[in-house]
């Protein structure tokens, strides 16, 4: 029986109409951006762990709730990515990520990755179609869903 740890996944759109797209530390050059994510602790809701991963991630609590995708989504990590965890003494195969939609109403300067446990080192407004091109190769898929669900979302936004 395979294992998912449960993920809150954050889409986090200004009054542009651009989404936050952040670059991780490590990676492989030019395909390591992405949304902000991290797990759901023991108690949590997905919104709830999307507001504290947020702001332990990038400091932004200048957020306003928009919508939460309807059915979670399964990312199932490739082999080597399950090896590093192993290392670690993390046994997952993947995450089961529910994906919170959230408008951007704070000034850039709320922006900062320096945080306590730094996981990004730049960061950039973008729009939502192509979050998935600068995106590690086992997300893409997820990230197209994500354009398909959010994107109509965003544009109609008022």
């Amino acid at each position: 029986m395979k294992k998912y740890r449960p993920n809150a996944g954050i889409v986090v759109f200004n009054k542009d109409k651009l989404v936050l797209m952040c670059e991780r530390l490590i990676g492989e050059e030019g395909m390591s951006w992405q949304f902000p994510q991290g797990g759901i602790e023991e108690g949590e809701t997905p919104q709830e762990a999307a507001r504290r991963e947020l702001r332990e991630e990038t400091s932004i609590t200048s957020v306003r709730f928009i919508a939460q995708m309807p059915h979670s989504i399964i990312e199932e990590f490739p082999e080597e990515i399950k090896a590093k965890f192993a290392q670690r003494g993390i046994k997952t195969d993947g995450q089961e990520q529910y994906w919170c939609l959230f408008l951007f109403d704070g000034e850039d300067s709320e922006i900062n990755l320096a945080t306590e446990e730094p996981e990004f080192k730049n960061w950039r407004w973008d729009k939502i179609e192509n979050s998935d091109k600068h995106v590690i190769y086992f997300k893409q898929e997820i990230y197209r869903r994500l354009i398909s669900e959010f994107k109509p979302i965003i544009e109609n936004f008022k």
